[in-house]
């Protein structure tokens, strides 16, 4: 066990010599790609993520989010096995994006309402692209076109819940955790008993509660544009050092293998680091490619969410035992889902382009700030009423199934 652990130590220490030495050979790249990073932070995560932080600290603080976990404990237990506040946490994930549903699953792990094995399901599901940057930034901003907008939502969210059904079976012999109520009775009574009690046990007044939501909230908000910087550092003086190429050479021919074309090995590997920079290039391709394997390559990108959200995950659950492993398997499934996805809905739904073409809000490129602040509550608001109204829906169909099955004398 000493040998492995030093093995590991050496090549992290070799890896991080070897980007030193890069930077020094290559400086103007380096810098080129840090401040490009920081762009990125500021004109696209930062508005997009930083309101989201503190909404989420306050919603918790004030028991809003164990009003709604009362509610939805007999939605969730059944369909995806995690307590109902895990409902709360999905439509909060889908809608702001990552890395909000690792942070929400990592409070709730803190205060004893998940276990391990439900943390694990409830990340590997609810990490997602916000629809703001999905319609705004990748549709419009990087594809040009707000009609793609419905393809890569279904391809995305779809891949999303088929993964929480997935989990579903993971940690299968794990003792789920209880629902606490302090009464029994009507649910709406319990859930704002619930609220009541959590409020009380919190103790923070409204001032305090929101000065450390903003403090909390900037504190991870420079941890994940500090990771975005380092990733887009990496990749690029990596490939001016040419130590990428192997790593084209290799994604061309996995691309060509699979019928797509190998021109778009670089969207690839800029997704692999970084979200941005990958869906950036897909959207950038040749337009002589195939508008639908651009597409797929775009979903594909936007599920994996790149090294960058990875650590920014691993950062939010250090603290807990939530495990790296599940995740990444997650992350892995997810990306070849919503690629597959793409291509088999891609000719249905052309019918639906026109239409939607007109449907979605504008996206500004020379003001993105602005922008985003003006796509935020209506969008956002939109997917948190879908993402209650999807529960409703899953639970009312595994009830109508659980029905019939019992009507001809199944046993569960």
């Amino acid at each position: 066990m000493q040998k492995r652990n030093f093995t590991g130590v050496l090549l992290m220490a070799f890896a991080v010599f070897a980007i030193i030495l890069c930077l020094f050979a290559f400086p103007h790249d380096g810098l080129q790609a840090a401040l490009r990073g920081v762009s990125i932070w500021w004109d696209v995560l930062f508005p997009a993520l930083f309101p989201f932080f503190v909404i989420s600290e306050i919603l918790l603080g004030f028991g809003i989010v164990h009003f709604f976990g009362t509610l939805l404990d007999p939605m969730m237990r059944p369909v995806f096995r995690i307590p109902g506040i895990g409902g709360f946490v999905m439509a909060m994930g889908f809608a702001s994006g990552y890395p909000i549903g690792a942070k929400l699953t990592s409070q709730l792990w803190e205060q004893r309402l998940v276990n391990r094995e439900e943390g694990e399901r409830l990340v590997a599901f609810t990490t997602s692209s916000d629809p703001i940057f999905l319609i705004g930034a990748v549709s419009i901003g990087f594809f040009h076109d707000a009609s793609l907008a419905i393809i890569l939502a279904t391809a995305h969210y779809g891949g999303s819940l088929l993964i929480g059904f997935m989990m579903r079976f993971h940690g299968r012999k794990s003792v789920p955790t209880s629902q606490k109520s302090t009464s029994s009775g009507w649910i709406w009574k319990r859930a704002f008993e619930t609220m009541h009690t959590a409020r009380i046990r919190d103790g923070r007044s409204i001032g305090t509660l929101l000065s450390q939501s903003i403090l909390h909230s900037l504190n991870l908000m420079f941890v994940v544009g500090g990771l975005v910087v380092f990733f887009s550092v990496v990749l690029e003086v990596l490939t001016s050092a040419q130590v990428m190429n192997v790593m084209y050479v290799l994604i061309s021919s996995i691309l060509q293998f699979i019928g797509l074309p190998h021109e778009l090995s670089q969207a690839v590997i800029n997704g692999l680091f970084e979200v941005t920079l990958g869906a950036k290039a897909a959207g950038n391709a040749p337009d002589a490619l195939a508008l639908s394997s651009k597409v797929a390559i775009g979903a594909f990108i936007l599920s994996w969410g790149g090294m960058s959200v990875h650590a920014q995950i691993v950062s939010l659950l250090s603290h807990t035992n939530l495990r790296y492993l599940p995740f990444l398997i997650a992350r892995v499934t997810h990306a070849l889902l919503s690629a597959a996805i793409v291509l088999v809905i891609w000719e249905p739904m052309q019918i639906f382009r026109d239409s939607q073409a007109t449907f979605f809000p504008q996206y500004e490129p020379t003001s993105p700030v602005l922008s985003y602040l003006k796509l935020m509550l209506p969008v956002s608001g939109i997917v948190i009423l879908a993402s209650f109204t999807v529960i409703a829906g899953l639970f009312t169909a595994y009830s109508l199934l659980k029905l019939v099955y019992e009507k001809v004398g199944g046993t569960r």
